[in-house]
């Protein structure tokens, strides 16, 4: 089976959030859909091991913020590839508390969708909670929203593990066997001497390290060759270290 099909299929991408006992978590979510429009009704899909979910289960009630198209990895980092068990998500990030004390985030979002739980299902690794909407408006309706497709092919970012669209790697490679996209860029590397100092990607989060940029608040200055960062160092967006990053062309 090509199970790059999967990709096909069309979705936004949002920040789904709860809250339980004072504290505030949220993640990024491809699967949101309404459901009835009398009274009107909206589905989200979160993984069952996800901190979210079990805000969602302790207070039964969750908000949904869709995200504006011109986003950038850098502020999708905390919500796709960090937990809240770690780091305070909403230190930094502009929201409000809704109707039914839901967090719902402002920032970088063009719309909002508060909701109490109805119901509720577990399927496979994921939970399906179906939401009747208590409170909804537009942030920004001169905005496009964020699509999947376009966080794939433009933003080149990737799915989080918990994602409901995360495939193994192995599942991506067609039956012809063709080699890794870091195979291809070992063997040019060996072959072609660099003329300049090569970008290179992270392979869990799709953050790009440009050497002309450099990564000042981690003390890398512009101009930096990847290779001369400190083995220390990890990314920016996801904190995996230097050993998940590829060359990038």
């Amino acid at each position: 089976m090509n199970y790059e099909a999967f990709f096909k299929l069309t979705y936004g991408l949002y920040l789904l959030t709860s809250k339980s006992d004072g504290r505030l978590n949220g993640h990024v979510s491809n699967t949101v859909f309404q459901i009835t429009a009398e009274p009107p009704r909206i589905a989200v899909a979160t993984h069952a091991d996800n901190l979210t979910t079990e805000f969602i289960r302790n207070s039964r009630v969750f908000a949904v913020s869709a995200l504006k198209q011109e986003v950038t990895l850098d502020f999708l980092g905390n919500w796709g590839f960090k937990s809240g068990r770690e780091i305070d998500k909403f230190e930094k990030i502009g929201h409000k508390i809704g109707k039914t004390g839901a967090p719902i985030i402002t920032e970088k979002c063009i719309a909002y969708y508060e909701c109490e739980v109805e119901q509720e299902v577990r399927i496979g690794t994921h939970v399906l909670f179906i939401g009747r909407v208590i409170d909804l408006d537009v942030l920004a309706g001169e905005e496009l929203p964020l699509t999947y497709a376009y966080y794939r092919d433009v933003i080149k970012g990737v799915s989080p593990e918990n994602s409901p669209t995360y495939l193994r790697e192995e599942k991506l490679q067609p039956e012809t066997l063709r080699e890794k996209p870091s195979q291809q860029d070992e063997r040019r590397t060996k072959k072609e001497p660099a003329k300049a100092m090569k970008k290179y990607r992270c392979t869990v989060c799709g953050h790009i390290y440009d050497p002309a940029e450099g990564d000042p608040p981690a003390g890398i200055p512009p101009g930096t060759a990847f290779e001369d960062i400190p083995d220390n160092w990890t990314c920016p967006i996801c904190g995996v270290t230097k050993e998940d990053f590829i060359p990038y062309d």
